[in-house]
């Protein structure tokens, strides 16, 4: 077998990414209540082992020995998130909290003074409970307080932050809330959420509206979770299943904070079942047409594989993308048994293939890719480190393909690994395990795993050797 040197094009960013809910703690700035601190008080019993996000990664006392970390492990950026609920402690909304304010400027000079850029994103599932309780993304005053927030963050920031995202995932939270009922306050209600995305969209482009005013040199974007669909065949009733989930679940997002406008053939459909949103007008419209993405990040992990339906719907049931596919198991599938998730490396080619044909080769990169396992003491040797050579392979493979996608011209211009140091995941809390960095619970020690050394000189290299042949 000979190997390659795959090289990556000059001044790549190699980082993570992580979140202020997964990884900050609480801490003593003062900070609003978020829904997950309120589902935990509501339903501790959801989160696993009980865990709570009052400490995660308690990153907010350690902010400086980690960014020590993260200079250890090769990063160049870093995509952190700002926490609203700690900004406005008073639910959001009001005056603007100093303390936050020092202990972000204070994060972002150490960062930039390592040579670590700082990737900022506004949004990341915490939404302060006192404006859930308003309607959270249902409602317009949410909508007005997100971009005062937005617009804060900006101003106080600025002259810190290289790249700017507004949202991460946005469609995880419609999923969660309308959906599928893993995000507070659980309500599946499809026309709701049909709501919820419409402002949400509008918010986005609200915040890229505030942004252009400042005349920074960062750029402004968002940050998608995307995942190319295939349809189990060619037989045109599993292409056209495979259509609509992918209109459901990439587009519904992609095209308007991209392109500006919502799919057209989205619209026939919710009009068709009556599901399209109440409250939006051309003025809406406009801004969402005019304030687009000036960079795209791409969380990668899976793929979605449908077929077209083979049982009926209950029509007495609420309204779900499902009524017009199925999901499909490919056989011979490979999996991550501990995420329950597909691992198909070719799938980065395929998604950045499509923003290049579809979307403009608007400038991207990868902005979450990673592999979770549970129990990864297992792995470790006599030293207290995580052997993890299964995640350097996880690793290697995707980047192989993401090597591919830049030689057939696509734009991008980085890859961040989910995570750096192992932090709280949601509702799963520590069950899985995804950092460069391990984490002992009781003792908040940081151990710098297999992985953590081998991304220090991937980044330093700007590559590393594979068999590229094995590329399809």
């Amino acid at each position: 077998m000979s190997k390659t040197k795959i090289t990556f094009p000059k001044d790549f960013w190699w980082g993570s990414a992580w979140s202020a809910e997964q990884a900050e703690g609480r801490g003593e700035t003062g900070k609003a209540e978020t829904i997950w601190e309120r589902w935990y008080k509501e339903e501790p019993y959801r989160f696993y082992k009980g865990i709570s996000s009052e400490v995660a990664t308690d990153h907010i006392h350690r902010y400086k020995d980690d960014v020590q970390l993260m200079k250890q492990t090769g990063h160049n950026s870093f995509r952190v998130s700002i926490s609203w609920a700690r900004m406005f402690p008073n639910d959001g909304v009001g005056q603007v909290n100093p303390k936050a304010i020092e202990f972000y400027r204070d994060l972002f000079t150490e960062m930039n003074n390592n040579g670590i850029k700082v990737f900022a994103n506004l949004y990341h599932f915490d939404m302060p409970a006192a404006l859930q309780d308003l309607g959270g993304w249902e409602s317009r005053e949410v909508v007005d307080a997100y971009v005062n927030y937005a617009d804060t963050c900006f101003k106080e920031f600025g002259d810190l932050v290289y790249n700017w995202f507004t949202f991460n995932e946005p469609l995880g939270p419609i999923l969660g809330t309308y959906l599928e009922g893993f995000h507070y306050p659980n309500l599946i209600d499809f026309k709701r959420g049909a709501q919820a995305t419409f402002f949400t969209v509008l918010a986005h482009a609200r915040a890229i509206q505030a942004f252009k005013k400042y005349n920074y040199d960062s750029k402004i974007g968002t940050i998608l979770n995307l995942s190319p669909t295939f349809p189990r065949s060619q037989n045109p009733a599993d292409v056209k299943a495979a259509e609509i989930a992918d209109l459901f679940y990439t587009r519904s997002f992609l095209d308007p904070m991209v392109k500006g406008v919502f799919p057209a053939k989205l619209v026939a459909l919710l009009k068709e079942y009556d599901q399209m949103p109440v409250d939006f007008n051309q003025d809406d419209l406009a801004i969402i047409k005019d304030n687009t993405c000036q960079i795209l990040g791409l969380n990668y992990y899976e793929p979605r594989r449908v077929k077209a339906r083979l049982t009926a719907i209950n029509p007495d049931g609420p309204f779900l993308p499902e009524w017009f596919f199925e999901n499909y198991t490919m056989p011979g599938r490979r999996m991550n048994e501990y995420r329950g998730w597909e691992i198909y490396e070719k799938g980065i080619h395929d998604l950045c293939m499509d923003i290049k044909d579809n979307y403009g080769n608007i400038e991207a990169f990868i902005s979450e890719n990673g592999m979770g396992v549970a129990d990864e003491e297992r792995f470790m040797d006599e030293n207290g480190q995580v052997i993890d050579d299964y995640r350097i392979e996880f690793i290697q493979d995707h980047l192989a393909y993401l090597w591919k996608a830049i030689q057939d011209g696509c734009n991008i211009k980085g890859y961040h690994l989910w995570t750096f140091i192992d932090c709280w995941s949601w509702i799963n809390s520590y069950k899985n395990r995804y950092g460069l960095v391990s984490l002992d619970l009781k003792t908040q020690k940081r151990t710098i795993k297999k992985s953590g050394e081998f991304y220090k000189k991937l980044s330093e290299d700007n590559g590393f050797s594979y068999d590229v042949d094995k590329l399809i």
